[in-house]
């Protein structure tokens, strides 16, 4: 398939960590949060990148964009979370071109999920879209290949059953919960944060439990309580926290706070407690379990639970892979289209000229030339010989870019890239990319 850089002078990459190859740990050093992602899209603004988005959420911290060379983004990434560019080297992933396009398809449809299915990543990447256009980071090809993205995630999850069972991080912790806590509907249920996979998280467990003792605490009291009066659980004041720890029978933290909310000091427990975090960074300390009587499970336990459900999903893979391949054809399709213009235009252009310095020799030569007559015919072969030009280059089976590079050689149009030599990023940054 054909590269799909749109730029002569710099290279699309993808790079990032994910639960594939990066523990709970290193995820968290990686993470940003929105303040972080902020800066780093100013950042990015000030050292001249011209597009790019980022995301992070607890599976994955991922950066899409343009760049001469990807230690720039590395740069980005390190300066702006609490990661090395020795840990980046040793769990980090780098994609560039028609790879980078095809992880996010992959990442956007749900295919690359720490959980197969779970859309929950598309929403991340439509906000990081959001952000980037608001600050200007959002070239033609970005704008075209999110939209692109999205639209492949909306129809693998209506055309296809991979998204079957709502299963995501959020539901497998309740059915963690459900089928290791006996008699859960009669259990103290405390939810500890409300971000988005802590509403989630709440809504499959008013759902599945049909438990009536379910309380909320957050540090901003009024969001717990607009999700509290939406699904009817209790409310609970942040300073009760060590209290109400003490009641649950299980715990649920969803906090997303750089640093543990909960440890074995805020514990004083007569009874067993299970707890899960489903947070990254860890946001509880893993001194809990040296307290008789907890089980901590953080969701990258939960990530390992297989049933029959992700089975069967497993089946539709083919079907999402068919509906992304006609999807990237279609993108495939319209860059090629964007690429070969400014060569046709430039192709034309050298052959007016070229047919400009003829007219002038042979008027010279030639009594009677007929201005107006030479005009028309050579305007006629220049459009057919240019349209030849195109029709190859719109050639699903066409190496566009070996064809305009050859095109730009011989017509001498255009202007090769000079060679770069190493940039002090490169030489702050040089790490093993094969």
């Amino acid at each position: 398939m054909e590269n799909f850089n749109m730029s002569r002078s710099s290279t699309f990459y993808a790079l990032g960590l994910s639960y594939k190859k990066a523990d709970a740990v290193i995820r968290g050093k990686f993470s940003l949060d929105a303040k972080a992602q902020s800066y780093l899209l100013l950042q990015a603004k000030a050292d001249g990148i011209e597009s790019l988005i980022v995301t992070s959420t607890c599976n994955r911290t991922e950066i899409y964009g343009f760049a001469h060379h990807p230690y720039e983004l590395i740069k980005l990434l390190c300066e702006n979370s609490n990661g090395s560019v020795e840990e980046f080297q040793q769990a980090a992933y780098i994609y560039k071109n028609e790879e980078a396009v095809s992880h996010m398809f992959r990442v956007g449809t749900g295919l690359d999920s720490q959980i197969l299915g779970d859309f929950e990543i598309i929403s991340q990447i439509k906000t990081a879209f959001s952000n980037s256009k608001r600050e200007g980071l959002v070239n033609t090809f970005l704008d075209r290949l999110v939209n692109t993205v999205i639209q492949a995630s909306k129809k693998v999850k209506t055309e296809t059953k991979i998204s079957s069972g709502a299963t995501s991080v959020s539901f497998a912790s309740v059915q963690y919960i459900i089928r290791n806590v006996a008699d859960i509907g009669n259990k103290n249920i405390l939810l500890f944060g409300t971000g988005k996979i802590g509403r989630n998280t709440c809504e499959n467990l008013v759902k599945h439990t049909k438990n009536s003792h379910i309380a909320l605490i957050n540090r901003t009291k009024n969001k717990a309580e607009l999700l509290a009066g939406k699904l009817n659980v209790i409310v609970k004041d942040y300073a009760d926290l060590k209290q109400e720890l003490q009641q649950a029978d299980v715990l649920v933290v969803a906090t997303g706070a750089q640093n543990p909310t909960i440890d074995k000091t805020s514990l004083a427990l007569q009874k067993p407690l299970l707890i899960l975090d489903l947070s990254i960074p860890r946001n509880v300390d893993t001194n809990v379990e040296e307290i008789s009587g907890v089980t901590l499970i953080h969701l990258d336990d939960l990530s390992q639970i297989t049933d029959d459900t992700l089975e069967k999903r497993k089946q539709h893979i083919p079907a999402a892979e068919a509906i992304i391949d006609d999807l990237k054809l279609e993108l495939n399709t319209w860059v090629n289209g964007r690429k070969c213009a400014p060569t046709i235009h430039a192709l034309k252009s050298k052959l007016n000229d070229i047919v400009s310095a003829e007219f002038a020799f042979q008027k010279k030569k030639t009594t009677h030339f007929d201005d107006a007559q030479m005009d028309l015919i050579s305007s006629r072969i220049i459009q057919k010989l240019t349209n030849h030009f195109a029709s190859h280059l719109k050639n699903e089976n066409t190496s566009v870019d070996q064809s305009i590079e050859f095109i730009e050689k011989v017509f001498q149009i255009g202007q090769l890239a000079p060679n770069k030599a190493s940039s002090p990023i490169e030489e702050k940054y040089k790490i093993n990319l094969s």
